[in-house]
């Protein structure tokens, strides 16, 4: 078995991105804006969101920021640079809260993860989400038993795209990275593979970003998850 463990994004490749994350900002937008539907339409145009077409553009903040990226920008623009971090704690709560409600999985999510895991191979999350947010939003899903890291920004291993998270999964499961897949739906997920010189990097397309975004860096870009045991 040439690859040994994956590492994978959460938010737009085991869950679906739009669908659990759009409903989720809109609640947050909307909170933070306090009445004020122009701004809270602002905080989400700003930072990636393209209503016309009704999803996150790839790459953007709302697309691959962490809590703490997201509530530094919101701070500026509501006008409350003083009060990053109580903002961070809110998002934080509505995140988590929110996340539970809306979290939309990708289709054959158990299936792929129980069949990638009784084949010997190691699994592990590493996301922009928080280590809380992994639990939240996937506990409903019966998969959690199947990973064996769970990393958020949060979790002291740095942040996307640096290459902590992963070097991290292969300390815990004892894998060298080249025998590592990263699995991923954004530009980051890919750059922290390479940070972390993992052995295969692949793309996936129930994220934020397109077929082309994510073919110039990645070493394969597949339709989903659903398709990894096939190309590894």
């Amino acid at each position: 078995m040439k690859y040994r463990g994956i590492v994978f994004d959460k938010d737009g490749t085991l869950l679906d991105f739009n669908r659990t994350w759009l409903p989720i900002y809109l609640y947050a937008a909307q909170e933070f804006a306090e009445g004020d539907s122009g701004l809270a339409e602002s905080l989400l145009t700003q930072h990636g969101f393209d209503r016309s077409q009704n999803k996150f553009i790839g790459g953007s903040l709302l697309a691959a920021g962490n809590n703490q990226q997201i509530a530094d920008a919101w701070a500026v623009q509501i006008d409350k640079p003083d009060q990053v971090e109580t903002i961070s704690r809110q998002l934080h709560r509505i995140f988590r809260d929110q996340g539970a409600i809306q979290a939309t999985p990708v289709k054959q999510l158990a299936n792929t993860l129980r069949q990638l895991k009784q084949s010997g191979r190691k699994l592990g999350v590493a996301t922009a989400d928080s280590h809380q947010g992994i639990i939240n939003t996937l506990q409903a899903f019966d998969v959690l038993q199947e990973f064996d890291f769970l990393a958020g920004f949060d979790s002291g291993h740095g942040v996307k795209p640096e290459a902590g998270m992963v070097h991290a999964f292969c300390a815990q499961v004892a894998l060298p990275a080249e025998s590592v897949v990263v699995v991923g739906d954004n530009r980051h997920d890919i750059e922290m593979g390479r940070n972390a010189n993992a052995g295969l990097c692949v793309g996936v397309l129930t994220g934020t970003s397109t077929r082309s975004d994510l073919e110039s860096i990645a070493d394969i870009v597949i339709e989903d998850i659903s398709l990894l045991a096939e190309v590894i």
